[in-house]
């Protein structure tokens, strides 16, 4: 066990939830100052096995470090005070922190865990199942403003009710797909309800779907209605001086703004989708809500309405 904690007090709660956009603080109390110290702010980033510093202070001046160093500054509430202030959070904040004490040849540190409140969504390209190796699934996620999610945020959506038989990539490099009804296309009925692993896989090679991650957006997605093809949507939402939403944009408006709509629509990668928070008759049918999906229906031929998303 680590040894007990001399200067900095250990924080009552080490799980601290945000959402995107918003302004988070991570606490880290002195209960007394060491002569000449310094404390140092870190973000460990388990996939490349090292910490990132993201600010280092010596209790009266600040350094920050990285992209992230440009959005974060000390709270200062008090001398005792060195919790660092995350402003405009990022999908990729989520992690774990560890604030550092260090006093000539002695340190002590203690660390916590940004949470970002969102949803997690399989993804898949217009061409059918299984087409993305783990680079293009990254980037599929961010193109839909997005993230590939991570395991942990994969297993937490299928304890909500996430219920998917294609296999996809999180952003460990590992893949997975989660099943709450056993049955015989996904894996046979006699394996137990989870999250299903295929372990980790060639990132280069191996294709599958992708599992994404969002979370609150600034902005609104709303709905026009109309009897448009693609090309016809799109200027529909220009017009209104919006774009068509991005699938991560649904998702997110469906989570957090309750977006409830009957009435499939075209969003901008020429998928059409509807979000369900009230489940009804006559609508997809399916007794859960969520967003159900057309596919990618002829963009000359079929005729939809719009999501567009609006920043104002």
């Amino acid at each position: 066990a680590p040894p007990p904690l001399q200067y900095l007090l250990e924080p009552t709660h080490k799980l601290v939830h945000t959402q995107r956009g918003a302004t988070v603080t991570l606490p880290c109390i002195l209960t007394a100052r060491p002569p000449n110290y310094k404390v140092r702010w870190s973000k460990v980033e388990p996939l490349e096995y090292m910490e990132v510093v993201i600010l280092i202070t010596n209790g009266v001046h600040h350094k920050t470090y990285g992209p992230l160093g440009s959005r974060v500054h000390l709270r200062r509430s008090h001398r005792f005070d060195e919790s660092l202030v995350i402003a405009n959070v990022a999908l990729n904040d989520e992690g774990r922190y560890r604030c550092q004490l260090v006093h000539g040849l002695e340190d002590e540190s203690i660390s916590l865990v940004l949470q970002l409140d969102g949803v997690v969504f399989p993804y898949q390209t217009s061409h059918g199942r299984y087409k993305f190796n783990y680079f293009e699934a990254k980037k599929a996620c961010e193109e839909q403003d997005a993230r590939l999610a991570t395991y942990g945020q994969l297993h937490k959506a299928w304890t909500e009710g996430l219920d998917w038989c294609n296999a996809g990539w999180v952003l460990e490099g590992t893949v997975h797909y989660p099943i709450i009804d056993s049955r015989e296309p996904c894996g046979g009925r006699l394996l137990l309800p989870g999250v299903r692993s295929y372990g980790a896989r060639d990132k280069s090679k191996d294709r599958f779907d992708a599992f994404c991650f969002t979370s609150a957006v600034k902005g609104r997605v709303y709905f026009i209605r109309g009897h448009l093809n693609f090309k016809e949507a799109t200027q529909a939402c220009r017009k209104d001086g919006a774009v068509l939403a991005k699938v991560g944009q649904l998702y997110a408006a469906w989570k957090f703004a309750q977006l409830d709509r009957c009435d499939g629509g075209w969003l901008d990668d020429g998928s059409v989708r509807y979000p369900i928070t009230t489940p009804r008759a006559h609508c997809g049918g399916l007794p859960d809500p969520g967003v159900r999906s057309f596919g990618f229906p002829s963009k000359l031929r079929r005729k939809y309405s719009a999501y567009c998303f609006s920043r104002k």
